[in-house]
């Protein structure tokens, strides 16, 4: 079987979207979309007005077309909303969401699975985070609607994904746990997706069988890899194997805490991952943090992987979703050296560390951090938690300190915290209007949350990728530097491949 060399990163939030991914899938490789926030996504680009058309053409196959009228009568707003009005509001996720919640999420995971595969045969894939749990199952399900070819799943440990994709595979219900604070035994409370629901219930014609994507873990040791190859409730195909350099979340360092001189974590010999024994699982597996440099998949190919991920250098190619604004500036910064990240280790509320791209107007600033008002109103990483009379609530480390006290925090967890969900809209130009509910402002503009950009350590190094002259640069050129090392029959003898488009033949899975 055959497998792509490169792997798209699946950046979020909609760093990743349908057009980056497209262009990749379409030049041969796996081009790979975010699942992460998308029903926050998808509304508020409805809510834009849906310029050009494409979430309604997406939605004009969802299968279910009542789903898909009640997704646009709530959300589409025709030629756009005021940019003074604030999006309306999408309920937020919990163990038992709303339907209104879950047809958005299936429609949203749909339609942008839809547009990445639109116009092509080449291979698509989903990446989620095991830290947003509440919404994968629904996420799953309507990816694999549209015929997703891959999901990717890392930031915790995924080992029942493989049983939620066999079960949806064949149109039946599946039950997961997630995690639940201030359980004495551990125990973490179920959620559940039942496809029949979504297509009628008891004599709604059932839901259809559907082709099984094949997974992917994300793992940043071979412990973790053997872990789910052997005890997961299915079929694991093969792995990414992330190293620190990469962006977004990071694996904590193995045992005590300790920072450099700019409070970032310091990673020792201890994190290293041991591909000898990544290898001896069998299973292919794909090389991923600060790979896109020349000779980078070439070294990966002689390690045994299939090939490397790459993610930072297509995060800030034209296809990206990140605003143009954001790209030009961090371009200009890496042109002039200057371009940088600092591995935060309390910016996350997962408690993850986090890259953040420092980056004057953005939530990488002390000052800009500081007079935010604490909000949180999207709640994709709030944490279930159980109070003493059995009841279920949820908190987030960025939400503010006095409610999370009330709900049994401890305040001293909130120092640092930034409001992942809000921050990372705004750099997809998606930022909320703090007008208030009116609308009404002060200023000659809105008062909009503010960005927060996350790369890895490679992006010091984009400017590489500009012709002389050019103000921008694509993902085919991403590609073709990242493959110029190799060759069309794999022979490793320095000529340049012909085509982007080569695969590595791979064990089947």
């Amino acid at each position: 079987m055959s497998h792509p060399i490169i792997i798209q990163g699946g950046m979020g939030v909609a760093v990743s979207g349908w057009r980056l991914a497209r262009e990749v899938s379409k030049l041969g490789q796996l081009g790979v979309v975010s699942g992460t926030l998308l029903a926050v996504v998808v509304a508020r680009q409805l809510q834009q007005g849906d310029p050009g058309g494409h979430l309604r053409r997406a939605l004009d196959h969802f299968p279910i077309p009542a789903v898909a009228t009640r997704v646009l009568d709530r959300y589409y707003v025709p030629g756009g909303k005021p940019a003074d009005r604030p999006y309306s509001a999408v309920p937020m996720p919990s163990l038992a969401p709303s339907t209104a919640l879950t047809e958005l999420t299936v429609a949203a995971n749909f339609a942008e699975v839809f547009l990445a595969k639109e116009g092509h045969d080449g291979l698509v894939g989903l990446n989620l985070l095991e830290k947003i749990a509440l919404p994968t199952l629904p996420s799953l399900y309507g990816a694999m609607l549209a015929g997703v070819d891959y999901v990717l799943m890392g930031a915790g440990i995924p080992r029942t994904i493989p049983g939620a994709l066999d079960n949806f595979a064949r149109g039946e219900a599946f039950e997961r746990e997630v995690p639940v604070a201030g359980t004495a035994d551990g125990a973490g409370l179920p959620t559940r997706f039942d496809p029949a629901e979504l297509f009628g219930g008891p004599g709604g014609g059932g839901a259809p069988r559907l082709r099984r994507p094949r997974f992917l873990a994300i793992v940043s040791s071979a412990t973790l890899a053997a872990t789910l190859a052997r005890k997961s409730n299915g079929r694991v195909d093969g792995f990414v194997v992330e190293g620190e350099p990469a962006g977004g979340h990071n694996a904590p360092p193995r045992g005590p805490l300790q920072l450099n001189d700019a409070g970032e974590p310091i990673y020792g010999p201890r994190d290293a991952v041991d591909l000898g024994k990544i290898r001896e699982l069998g299973l292919p597996f794909w090389l991923a943090g600060d790979r896109a440099r020349p000779g980078r998949v070439g070294e990966a190919l002689a390690d045994g992987a299939a090939g490397v991920q790459i993610g930072t250098a297509f995060a800030f190619c034209r296809e990206s979703g990140l605003s143009a604004d954001i790209r030009a500036r961090v371009c200009a910064l890496s042109r002039d050296g200057r371009a940088g990240v600092l591995t935060d280790p309390l910016a996350s509320p997962t408690g993850f560390p986090f890259k953040v791209v420092r980056l004057p107007g953005t939530l990488s600033e002390a000052d800009a951090y500081a007079a935010r008002e604490r909000v949180c109103d999207l709640g994709y990483l709030r944490q279930a938690c159980r109070r003493d009379d059995g009841t279920i609530h949820y908190r987030c480390a960025a939400e503010p300190e006095e409610a999370y006290a009330r709900k049994g925090g401890d305040t001293a967890d909130c120092a640092g915290r930034k409001c992942l969900c809000n921050g990372l809209l705004a750099a997809v130009g998606l930022a909320q209007s703090l007008g208030g509910s009116d609308g009404e402002t002060t200023g000659a503009s809105p008062a909009v949350e503010l960005p927060l950009v996350t790369a890895g350590t490679d992006i010091a190094d984009i400017a590489r990728y500009f012709a002389e002259g050019a103000v921008d640069y694509g993902a085919a050129d991403v590609l073709r530097m990242a493959l110029a090392d190799l060759d069309t029959d794999g022979s490793g003898d320095g000529e340049p491949a012909e085509s982007a488009g080569r695969r590595a033949e791979c064990q089947p899975v």
